[in-house]
């Protein structure tokens, strides 16, 4: 008796990763490496393609490459942002660009994260897991909270200054929501990654990071920015009582 090809079980999805990258060995590399952790993957070779793809296949992440033809990845994250159907899906960028600047650039733009060329597959996956983590996690504390016109909806994922919309990426409303949460105590560097970011300690990750977002959150804030205060050599906390 013929005995067919046995298929190998399908693992339960994670998540549906959009990956824009014009280097093939990077794309198929990323796509194996996505796979084998039970990610679906779409991908696309320059920025216009990937615009549409995120606007029509509705990914849980976005990995972005900065360099690309047709579209660059700023503009391509800008325009992700600004719009409605594509506004909260988290964008991870690849950069081969390490100054501080260039990341300012980026978060003003909406980049939740970024990955500097090149790059281990394990931090990578870690980030990407950390992403979806925080931005899939349900409200752990009261789904409102409000203060000095400042108004978050944490189920909806909505902010609101003084009845006007405040635009934040969604890596930005996890850092506001974990020193929210904190009541007032202050928490160092490491335990806003830890946090917010959710990587993992073995991980050698620059602080730097925290402090880039925090910039961009007072920036946003604008007049409950002095709230958020830093502490000389401990961290930051979120000032609650007056």
């Amino acid at each position: 008796m013929a005995v067919g090809h046995m298929k190998t079980p399908l693992l339960p999805s994670k998540g549906k990763i959009l990956v824009v990258d014009d280097e093939a060995n990077i794309v198929a590399g990323l796509t194996y490496a996505l796979k084998k952790e039970g990610f679906r993957t779409v991908t696309a070779s320059d920025g216009g393609r990937g615009l549409e793809l995120a606007r029509r296949e509705q990914p849980d992440l976005v990995i972005l490459d900065w360099m690309l033809p047709v579209m660059d990845g700023l503009e391509v994250c800008r325009a992700l942002k600004a719009d409605r159907q594509t506004a909260a899906i988290p964008v991870l960028m690849l950069t081969v660009r390490s100054q501080e600047t260039d990341k300012i650039v980026g978060l003003e733009m909406g980049a939740d994260d970024f990955v500097t060329k090149p790059f281990s597959p394990r931090e990578l996956i870690a980030r990407v897991k950390a992403i979806l983590r925080r931005t899939q996690a349900a409200p752990t504390a009261s789904e409102l909270f409000e203060l000095g016109g400042l108004r978050i909806d944490w189920a909806k994922h909505t902010v609101t200054l003084h009845s006007k919309s405040v635009s934040l990426t969604s890596k930005e409303f996890d850092l506001l929501r974990v020193l929210v949460q904190a009541r007032g105590r202050v928490l160092s560097r490491e335990e806003l990654l830890d946090k917010a970011w959710g990587y993992e300690r073995s991980l050698e990750l620059e602080t730097r990071t925290v402090d880039l977002h925090v910039s961009q959150l007072r920036r946003k804030l604008r007049g409950l920015a002095e709230r958020l205060l830093t502490i000389k050599n401990a961290g930051y906390r979120f000032v609650i009582d007056d």
